[in-house]
């Protein structure tokens, strides 16, 4: 009977890791003997379990030790990596190890060395004794790719702390949790990676603008509290048209009412954003004066604008091409703390995608099913608050703010 051994390390009894990989073990239809555990001291120190698996044949072993890795549970006697070159340009050889966005080594002559970016669906690629995650587009003919799982190793996050807001919605998304103190959380965590040097991602979808929130997203942007923005084309024409004609679909933002020949407010920004030839040029010209877009010009804040089918226009700042889109986005996160993903589900988890799990996430939406959907596309770290995106973004601002003119308070 084909056997293995696996061991897992971490918080991995109050976030209940190690249940769930004893029952993805018995699921498989294998058998497993817990071989040695040892349970941290304190609520800081790792536990770790080694567990014996006994499965029926060698493909469903296989099968099972690539899913126990995505849970963090690595091969106790892993060996160096294995590696085989690319057969072809945009092609990674069979059997590639497919990377989670957990922190990943590889062992390369005996020694453990990290990944560097990690990042969900790639492929790792090691080169004069490093190792990196590569999109199946990037890969190069000939480049020497990790396959298998020998030799590869993730860490599993550290545990939140205990009675912190979120302690008790790691699993489930629900609206009835206390929104100021969430508030609050999200914006102790931000001050605290901006302290500690790490940027602020923002993922900003058109409901921001729809519902009021832009003002206080543009305040944000001026209070120095965004390093990055990733949007669609639909978010920047509206936060566009609201900052000219004040509306946000032909709706007026401030009555919440239609405005007469409204409806193509957004249509004439676009046309008049491709006449200047960019926002930048279109806010350096005195065309657009205020807005979140506006806001990133005069601060020197970069913006990704990826493009979709349903695109009108596009703003000539939209990249159509979605893979470049996707590129271009890659070499923004690298020094990322902190990621709020505002009213967007499909640029919230493209942008999961690309994020390491240590990145704190939060998911701001009317809809439970977003942050959900961020979960269960793998960003796990993902922590979602159920709520109208306009009021956080208020509340949010507003605790910013009081931080700013008091830097020292927490």
């Amino acid at each position: 009977m084909p056997t293995e051994t696996v061991e897992v390390r971490g918080h991995i009894i109050e976030s209940l890791l190690l249940p769930k990989i004893l029952d993805t073990i018995l699921e498989a239809g294998c058998d497993y003997q817990v071989e040695d555990f040892r349970i941290g001291r304190t609520s800081r120190d790792p536990s770790v379990a080694v567990i014996r698996i006994d499965a029926p044949d060698e493909p469903v072993l296989r099968r099972l030790v690539e899913n126990l890795h995505v849970h963090g549970a690595n091969l106790l006697h892993a060996g160096d990596a294995l590696v085989e070159p690319a057969p072809a340009d945009g092609v990674l050889p069979a059997g590639f190890y497919a990377t989670t966005n957990l922190p990943t080594e590889v062992r390369l002559t005996g020694r453990w060395v990290p990944v560097e970016s990690p990042e969900m669906d790639c492929a790792i690629v090691v080169e004069e004794g490093s190792a990196r995650t590569v999109p199946m587009h990037r890969v190069r003919k000939g480049d020497p790719v990790v396959v298998g799982n020998r030799g590869v190793r993730v860490q599993v996050p550290r545990q939140r702390a205990s009675g912190s807001v979120f302690a008790f919605m790691d699993s489930d998304v629900s609206p009835e949790k206390p929104k100021g103190h969430q508030v609050a959380y999200v914006a102790d965590r931000m001050a605290r990676a901006r302290a500690a040097g790490a940027g602020i991602l923002v993922v900003a979808g058109p409901a921001v603008v729809h519902t009021g929130g832009a003002p206080a997203l543009e305040r944000m942007v001026e209070g120095g509290w965004v390093d990055v923005l990733f949007t669609g084309n639909g978010f920047a024409t509206h936060d566009i048209e609201a900052a000219v004609f004040g509306t946000s679909l032909g709706v007026s933002i401030a009555k919440g009412e239609p405005v007469d020949a409204g409806h193509s407010n957004h249509l004439r920004v676009i046309n008049e954003i491709r006449r200047h030839g960019s926002i930048e040029a279109a806010v350096r010209a005195g065309y657009v004066t205020r807005g979140v877009m506006a806001a990133c010009v005069r601060g020197g804040v970069p913006f990704v604008i990826a493009g979709s089918i349903r695109d009108d226009g596009p703003l000539p700042d939209t990249i159509t091409d979605v893979v470049t889109a996707a590129d271009v986005m890659r070499r923004h996160v690298r020094c990322i703390g902190v990621a709020l993903v505002l009213a967007s589900t499909l640029h919230g988890i493209a942008t999961g995608n690309l994020l390491p799990a240590t990145v704190e996430t939060f998911c701001v939406d009317m809809s439970p099913a977003v942050a959900t959907k961020l979960a269960d596309r793998g960003s796990h770290q993902a922590l979602g608050i159920v709520t109208d995106v306009a009021p956080f973004l208020d509340d949010l601002v507003s605790l910013l703010d009081a931080r700013r003119a008091s830097p020292g308070s927490r």
